[in-house]
């Protein structure tokens, strides 16, 4: 496996797209409105809302740069409008009519001739023929005027350096005071026989299609909502993605809502979606289809806590609520409330009757069910539903000891959280006859170190195979700290506890929160290799939004990594004083003309080269060696070798603790220079923690030192250990003659080290 991020095209391939094209339109609006724009033909779009308050305005948008493709697949930033003519077809309905005052209104956002920044107020009615809730707009932005009525009101637009544009979309009750609707609204707004024209029409786009390859995508409604399905699949398919999404439908956008003392809270009346979410995941899943995807539908115990009833959430001893770390907050739905897993089942129903209509699989997951745990360990499991379910005892911090009775209130949790994931996986099945479900647990929540007995509740028997058809492991706060031990002990604690075969499960890896922390894409790559090599089903990235905005390319290299075959046995022969040893480096050197020099190291370390036929001693040990070498395949396959100048590091610092790594790579220093090792000699390796000697620690494959416990900031960690050399035989063919080895002549078996990290 490799990657790459990348951060614009150089050489790749570009395609031309129709300026105005309708997959790259978005839509955005603020809480607690809702809306979704989707392509409804190659040049057509449809934006749905539905609005709550008198001030609530969606804006249909277009970007002059390209903000949401990936590098490899964005449009050319062209800010210059003058040169082409954007016409379509208007109709709409529930929503403020053309003709109105505050009808619908295409605002300009960038500079004017002298550089000035300002904006425009354009107003389609001026430029529209039809009624008002049917008919063609054509605006020609190389003549355009702004302004309500024209042309008493005339402001002429130029449009040679504008930034973004959109059309409002709003009630047909709007007013710019922030007082609620007497009762929702849902409206709609469609875009038909859209065209543009002259010499400004055409922009160029990314066209690159990375190789298809192994691993999976995953994706939330709640980070891509105000972008079409289309334009989402498309960097999917383009980015090598196949198979399986991963698809979590979100905690903030999917539901509609209803008033209740002066808030606004998710409701059932009238169906579980609201609008815009539902025609947004209907296109998804049809598209989805279209182009082979198959979609794993993920649905959490999460819900924005400001439109979450009262009574759903979980709670401290205190009647504190369960509040995530987000801003604004969400929490979390008490697995014992009645009437919260009832939604969460009715919101399962549906949206598996998406899947169904649109002739996909059905795939269900339940997506990290948990009891919530507050920052300083009180567990949030004393919710009313939850004490009249099974009567938890006081319990201060999830994290400290357990007296008998507290460890029964994490087992009786446990059995009640199993018993709602049980639930809501049945309504699934219910709507889906044959649906396969999953189970998505994250580990470094419900297997923190600290919190021993907290698997009971948040990890329960309950869950054991075969409860779920597939198990889905996700653990990035540990793989994006480097904490891969973590990562490997975790795999089997859930695999000891729950059972489930290794290709029964999948594994998601990710994600990277903010741009800055791009550089985390090495390390999640990397625990996607781990997951792969120990033979998952499936492997997912988490997740194509923040994959769009780094930059991140995935490539497969399997058939490359074959090549790299070790048989991890000792070379036979002991070497003997004749043998050859050959450390070699890469520089280019530049000489000018008046001598001096320019050097250029391509190598970081030594690559060292053997020939050890000088220490065969007899024929007996060319059989050996003849035998070794059939065995290898030549150089197909490597091997250990023991140098006999250079096996031993003594006292080598392979880390400094910072209270949370506590896997170490095994390193030689020569100077300033350091050298991997990756073959220690078993049961060779010691290891102290700022001088002193632990035996608390075991030896990873490839050379790691993993320590029982995370050292504490500062202190050093020193290795010693013997080693051997991992190398290949260096041809493929193998010449030893007997009449010149009984003649005294040594033969020449070449061997090269083989670069493992």
């Amino acid at each position: 496996m490799a990657h790459w991020l990348c951060s614009g095209r150089s050489v790749q391939v570009e395609g031309l797209v129709s300026r105005f094209d309708p997959r790259f339109w978005t839509v955005d609006f603020p809480r607690p409105m809702m809306a979704s724009v989707v392509t409804v033909g190659p040049d057509a779009l449809r934006v749905d809302a539905v609005f709550y308050r008198a001030d609530d305005l969606a804006g249909v948008i277009w970007e002059a740069v390209d903000r949401f493709d990936h590098p490899l697949l964005k449009y050319e930033t062209s800010r210059d409008f003058r040169d082409c003519r954007l016409r379509f077809r208007w109709r709409s309905s529930g929503v403020m009519a053309l003709d109105a005052i505050n009808g619908p209104t295409l605002t300009i956002e960038g500079r004017n001739a002298a550089g000035v920044a300002r904006s425009w107020y354009v107003r389609l009615w001026n430029y529209a023929v039809g009624t008002p809730e049917d008919a063609v707009v054509s605006l020609d932005f190389g003549a355009m005027v702004g302004g309500f009525d024209l042309p008493e009101d005339s402001d002429p637009v130029w449009a040679g350096d504008i930034d973004r544009m959109f059309v409002s979309v709003v009630p047909p009750e709007y007013s710019k005071v922030d007082v609620p609707l007497a009762a929702p609204r849902e409206g709609w707004v469609e875009w038909t026989d859209l065209v543009c024209e002259g010499p400004g029409s055409v922009l160029a786009i990314g066209d690159a299609v990375v190789p298809e390859h192994g691993v999976r995508i995953a994706g939330g409604y709640d980070d891509s909502y105000n972008l079409t399905p289309a334009r989402l699949l498309r960097n999917a398919l383009h980015l090598g993605y196949r198979g399986s999404i991963t698809q979590y439908v979100g905690m903030s956008h999917y539901f509609p809502l209803e008033g209740a003392g002066g808030g606004l809270f998710v409701s059932a009346a009238g169906g579980v979606l609201n609008v815009a979410c539902a025609a947004w995941h209907r296109d998804f899943a049809a598209r989805a289809k279209a182009l082979g995807f198959d979609v794993i539908w993920s649905l959490s115990y999460e819900l924005f806590d400001a439109h979450c009833w009262n009574d759903w959430k979980q709670r401290a001893a205190d009647g504190s609520p369960a509040l995530t770390g987000w801003e604004p907050p969400s929490t979390l739905l008490s697995p014992a409330h009645g009437g919260a897993m009832g939604y969460l089942q009715a919101v399962a129903r549906a949206f598996m009757a998406i899947a169904v209509a649109a002739g996909l699989a059905a795939k269900f997951q339940v997506g990290e069910p948990w009891w919530w745990v507050m920052p300083d360990g009180r567990p949030c499991f004393y919710d009313a539903s939850a004490v009249a379910a099974f009567a938890p005892v006081e319990m201060a911090s999830i994290r400290r000891s357990k007296t008998p009775a507290q460890i029964a209130t994490l087992d009786a949790a446990g059995v009640c959280l199993a018993s709602s994931t049980t639930a809501l996986v049945t309504a699934a099945k219910g709507a889906a006859p044959g649906c396969v479900s999953h189970l998505l647990t994250y580990l470094p929540t419900v297997l923190e170190a600290k919190a021993p007995e907290a698997k009971r509740a948040n990890m329960p028997v309950g869950w054991a195979s075969p409860a779920f058809d597939v198990l889905q492991l996700e653990d990035y706060d540990w793989v994006t700290a480097g904490d891969s031990a973590s990562s490997a002990e975790g795999v089997a604690v859930a695999f000891a506890r729950l059972g489930y075969p290794v290709e029964r499960q999948h594994y998601l890896s990710g994600f990277v929160l903010k741009p800055d922390q791009a550089v985390q894409w090495g390390l999640i790559e990397a625990a996607a290799a781990v997951a792969r090599a120990r033979g998952v089903a499936e492997t997912f990235l988490w997740a194509l939004p923040q994959v769009m905005r780094d930059g991140f390319v995935h490539f497969d290299t399997e058939q490359e990594d074959a090549v790299d075959a070790f048989d991890d046995v000792l070379f036979p022969l002991e070497l003997g004083r004749e043998a050859e040893v050959a450390p070699e480096f890469s520089t280019a050197i530049l000489t000018s003309a008046g001598g001096r020099e320019a050097r250029n190291a391509a190598w970081a370390e030594a690559r060292t080269s053997y020939d050890v036929g000088p220490g065969l001693r007899s024929e007996a040990d060319i059989g050996v060696l003849l035998a070794f070498f059939r065995a290898r395949m030549g150089a197909a396959r490597g091997f250990r070798l023991r140098d006999p100048f250079d096996f031993d590091a003594v006292g080598e610092v392979v880390g400094v603790g910072d209270g949370v790594l506590r896997r170490f790579a095994l390193v030689k220093s020569y100077g300033a220079m350091e050298r991997r090792i990756t073959r220690p000699v078993g049961g060779s390796v010691s290891v102290a923690l700022g001088g002193v000697g632990t035996s608390a620690f075991s030896l990873e494959a490839g050379g790691w030192v993993v320590l029982d416990v995370a050292p504490a900031v500062g202190v050093v960690v020193t290795a010693e250990f013997a080693f051997d050399v991992p190398v290949r035989f260096a041809e493929d063919r193998l010449s030893v003659a007997r009449a010149t080895f009984l003649a005294g002549v040594a033969a020449s078996v070449p061997l090269v080290e083989v670069r493992e990290a």
